[in-house]
Order: C-alpha cells, then sequence, then structure tokens
C-alpha cells in the first residue's frame, strides 16, 4: 500500500471498511467471487474482489472466525484481465 499515492490508498482503506466489515460475502456491484482464478497463495479456496476506482482489492473470507483476509491491492489498466494483474 506504501506505493500507492495517499488520496488512492485512504480511499482504498475506506471502502474496505465500509464494504466488508459487516457483509464480507455479499455480492454486490462492487463485491464479486473470483471464479476459475488461481491465486498466487497457498489455501484459499474462493477468491474475491473488491473494486475500488482503478484498484482491485483481492481478499478471502473465513467466515467462521469472522475474519477477512486482504491478499493483494491492485491497480487494473484499462485492457487487462483481472489474472493479468493478479
Amino acid at each position: 500500500m506504501k506505493a500507492i499515492a495517499r488520496f488512492y490508498r485512504n480511499r482504498i482503506l475506506d471502502e474496505i471498511e465500509a464494504q466488508l466489515s459487516d457483509h464480507p460475502v455479499d455480492i454486490t456491484k462492487q463485491k464479486k467471487v473470483l471464479i476459475n482464478l488461481s491465486p498466487p497463495w497457498t489455501g484459499v479456496s474462493i477468491v474475491r474482489e473488491l473494486r475500488v476506482g482503478d484498484y482491485i482489492v483481492f481478499y478471502d473470507v473465513d467466515e467462521a472466525n469472522k475474519v477477512v483476509y486482504i491478499r493483494a491491492v491492485r491497480k487494473k489498466p484499462s485492457g487487462k484481465t483481472t489474472e493479468e494483474i493478479l
């Protein structure tokens, strides 16, 4: 997150808190489940994304323990696929 400009970093953190605090598994216009995505980290069966402007927050949820794990934050340039930026 240090490499992201302060304005965008604060916006991303605000959206993480607003969107993922209470109902992280709900699917909305900004949140979705990524099907058939092979993440670079292990032990995660379902990867989700939260879109914040030009950025995507990749996360997963441990519903039993009510924990959200933020795995990566990436800028998504136009014309690139989600798989290409991860």
